[in-house]
């Protein structure tokens, strides 16, 4: 058994830009471990961004691998990928990505319908998670009629409910005062003991600190540190 969930090896990406070339990584080597709680931090513009859709196989790298529980992902297919991302890597986006068109509760749910689960069951889960967020109210309104903290809330539910291998979650507490950033935080525990590898890019300082470790983001290198 792979004891890396995901892992990269010698990974290089870069943009070809009007003045030259631009280096985003470089060599970059390093796997993530089921129960694993990582924080990914550095300066604006480093690339955490980046790092995080290479991750979830929405970009390919230059260079290098990117290997998927021991796979090479530089054979998989489109098809394989999306497998993938619905049942194995659950992404909170920096700007959301709701779908405008349904309520709160059928944006949390959505994961599990294009899975085929039972709607009943499925309903309950979101019901819950929903509490659990204190969006619970706020079930039949629509993105739009929610704030920027509460968007953000829902779209970490969602990432909640898919119960995935792995959880890539860009500046997820970015939009939330603090005491709902703590209580996120609470949820990225629990997903931990269930064994589940979350790496959260954020510039929150405190919550970084708690990670098991963090992977610093600097001049397109990524190391390891604090674990």
């Amino acid at each position: 058994m792979n004891k890396y969930l995901i892992e990269v090896k010698k990974l290089k990406k870069t943009f070809d830009h009007r003045n030259g070339q631009v280096k985003v990584f470089q060599d970059v080597s390093l796997g993530i471990k089921p129960g694993e709680l990582i924080a990914l931090v550095g300066p604006s513009g480093s690339g955490k961004s980046s790092f995080l859709h290479l991750l979830s196989l929405l970009d390919k790298p230059s260079s290098g691998k990117i290997l998927f529980l021991g796979e090479d992902t530089k054979n998989f297919g489109e098809n394989k990928k999306d497998q993938i991302r619905k049942r194995n890597i659950s992404i909170i986006f920096q700007d959301n990505n709701l779908l405008s068109d349904f309520t709160t509760i059928e944006n949390v749910i959505m994961p599990l319908i294009i899975r085929g689960e039972n709607y009943k069951s499925s309903l309950k889960k979101a019901e819950n998670i929903l509490k659990q967020v204190n969006l619970l109210e706020r079930s039949n309104h629509f993105p739009s009629e929610l704030s920027g903290g509460e968007q953000q809330r829902v779209a970490i539910a969602r990432s909640i409910i898919a119960e995935t291998d792995l959880i890539l979650a860009d500046e997820p507490t970015g939009n939330l005062d603090f005491k709902t950033s703590r209580n996120i935080f609470s949820y990225f525990i629990k997903l931990k003991k269930l064994k589940k590898a979350v790496l959260f890019a954020t510039h929150n300082r405190e919550l970084a600190n708690k990670a098991d470790y963090k992977l610093s983001i600097s001049n397109g290198h990524i190391k390891r540190v604090n674990g």
